[in-house]
């Protein structure tokens, strides 16, 4: 398979310890060029890849024909302008999530992809690790007969970092938009279902939600489930996804940031049968993201998280705020 070209859209410290490095060691992808107007920045980068492309803004590394596909790493309030712009030009495109802060925006994103014919994705990377892949198979196959219940966690503090993006709400900033997309998402993947009700209590400081606890009902074919979801900027360091069904339970951990946080294992619990454990050591899932978008362009292969699966996830954040109480 011929590599597929990529640009970086921002110098982020997301993107130079994660994304632009899965992008370089990826099978059938090279890290060609990064728009960045300070060259400080560029050289962290070029550190690993001594041949990267530097633009000084962001329109040059669009309007550069070698570039086909663009990931896109800047703030929340910036994705979907940069990713219609990146369609326009013509270009493959992979922007972090939330790809936008509501979900009647992704239907214009979603407008543009048809239109253009291109691959256009939000950068939904636990859909790509084989701990939720076998979660889902798991489930659907009813390996702990029908859901129940699901719990997902997902805490960090970052109140020592009063400037980070995701403690500013002029850039899109809070819990939810940052690891919401995760626990709300992570549900609706594995179990297929979507959000019936819900009751959200929010903390929220200089205008961001830095706690959020989330409870309801989800809705599906399998039947009607509850669940809680938490997430906080607020609290101790926590992952964990938990499924309970009527034969058993399904826990994950380490799921968000598998071999970051943790090991990323699958463990399935039943009465009357032997605990089983999954472990999925040394699998990233970054650059495991960055190999199927490859296939994808390339082959024709079909991609695990369409922007129609991230307007579901953001209609729900939409349904979130839309019910929010405060603490």
């Amino acid at each position: 398979m011929k590599p597929v070209n990529w640009g970086v859209l921002g110098a982020s410290k997301f993107a130079r310890e994660h994304m632009a490095r899965a992008i370089h060691e990826a099978a059938g992808a090279r890290l060609y060029a990064l728009a960045t107007s300070d060259p400080k920045k560029a050289d962290d980068f070029k550190a690993f890849c001594p041949d990267l492309q530097v633009h000084g803004g962001y329109d040059a590394l669009l309007s550069d024909p070698a570039v086909e596909a663009v990931y896109i790493p800047l703030p929340n309030h910036l994705h979907v302008e940069w990713t219609q712009k990146a369609i326009a030009a013509g270009k493959h495109v992979l922007t972090e999530k939330p790809i936008a802060l509501k979900a009647d925006e992704i239907e214009g994103l979603i407008a543009a992809r048809d239109t253009s014919g291109l691959l256009v994705a939000e950068a939904y990377m636990i859909v790509h690790h084989p701990q939720w892949q076998r979660a889902r198979a798991l489930v659907a196959e009813g390996a702990i007969g029908r859901i129940l219940h699901a719990d997902a966690h997902f805490s960090y503090d970052n109140r020592a970092d009063p400037g980070n993006i995701r403690n500013r709400p002029e850039t899109g900033g809070g819990s939810i938009p940052d690891i919401g997309v995760y626990t709300y998402g992570g549900i609706r993947y594995v179990s297929g279902a979507e959000p019936s009700r819900l009751r959200a209590r929010i903390r929220r400081e200089n205008g961001v939600d830095v706690y959020a606890q989330v409870t309801g009902q989800f809705a599906g074919a399998g039947g009607d489930f509850t669940f809680h979801a938490m997430t906080s900027m607020r609290l101790p360091p926590r992952q964990e996804v938990v499924f309970q069904g009527e034969g058993g339970l399904i826990r994950l951990t380490a799921p968000f940031n598998a071999g970051i946080f943790g090991e990323a294992q699958l463990h399935m619990l039943r009465p009357g049968k032997p605990d089983h454990v999954e472990r999925f050591p040394g699998l990233r899932q970054y650059v495991r993201q960055v190999e199927n978008f490859g296939r994808s362009l390339r082959d024709g292969a079909e991609y695990p998280w369409r922007l129609e699966d991230a307007k579901g996830t953001q209609a729900m954040i939409d349904m979130v705020f839309a019910n929010e109480e405060p603490v």
